[in-house]
This record gives structure tokens, C-alpha cells and sequence, in this order.
């Protein structure tokens, strides 16, 4: 599949239809493909305020990530605190890190990955946005 040609700053259309015509939803079969629809669900997290149409089509994009992943980049066995460790790794990311996203003391982010605090909802949302994924990725 051929990368998506637009600017990155364009505004991104409002609705559904419009949105099908920039990447049209389908299963993802490969890992270009992949990253287009990553792109693409970064560009629309990127919105300050969607429109239906745009939410409804990011939900749909997500649901594609997630199967495509489910089949192909599943890591079985993991706790939600080695999941969040490996995907900090997969992204050059530290405790500091994991901390100023959380938006915690720099403290916070440390005693989080050693199970001595725990994720709160808010942690979980944050995290789900960050590396789109579910938020119970993260829990046990």
C-alpha cells in the first residue's frame, strides 16, 4: 500500500465519507499499511475537537490497529507493568519520560514500573493515547 501523500498540517476533512477517500478503512495486511493507518490515527488525535464523522472513523481505524496487532505483534503472557515497560523501551522512553506523560512528579515514574504506585484511570486514558492501545493493556 503506498503511503498517504498530504500534508501533515492540512486540515483533515470533517466527514466520515471524506475521510474513506484519504485512507479507506480495511484490513491492515502488512506493515506499510500499518503505519499509514498510525499516521493517520495520529493525525486525527492531533484534532482539538472531532466531528462525528471524525470520531467515528478514528474508533474504526483503532479497531483495525488492534486486530492487525492482535495477530501480528502480540506479546502473550505480559503484566500490565511489563507491557508499559516494553513499549517505554519501544519507544526510547524512561521512567522521566513516563513521568512528564502522566504528568507526576519525576519520582512517580520509577516507582510506577517497580509496582510500588499504582496506574490510576487517568495513567490508563493517557497511556491508551500515547501508544495506542486499549486501556487494560496495562492492567493485570
Amino acid at each position: 500500500m503506498p503511503a498517504i501523500k498530504h500534508e501533515s498540517n492540512a486540515k483533515l476533512p470533517g466527514k466520515f465519507e471524506d475521510l474513506v477517500h484519504l485512507l479507506p478503512p480495511q484490513a491492515i495486511a502488512d506493515d506499510a499499511h500499518h503505519e499509514n493507518t498510525l499516521e493517520m490515527i495520529d493525525r486525527l488525535m492531533a484534532v482539538p475537537r472531532l466531528t462525528k464523522g471524525q470520531e467515528s472513523y478514528l474508533e474504526t481505524l483503532v479497531q483495525l490497529v488492534e486486530a492487525y496487532e492482535a495477530r501480528h505483534h502480540a506479546i502473550d503472557g505480559l503484566s500490565g507493568i511489563e507491557m508499559l515497560r516494553h513499549l517505554l523501551e519501544q519507544h526510547g522512553m524512561n521512567a522521566s519520560a513516563l513521568a512528564r506523560l502522566l504528568g507526576v512528579h519525576a519520582s512517580m515514574g520509577s516507582k510506577i514500573l517497580k509496582g510500588e504506585r499504582a496506574l490510576t484511570v487517568d495513567h490508563l486514558k493517557a497511556l491508551a493515547a500515547k501508544f495506542k492501545v486499549r486501556p487494560d493493556t496495562f492492567m493485570d
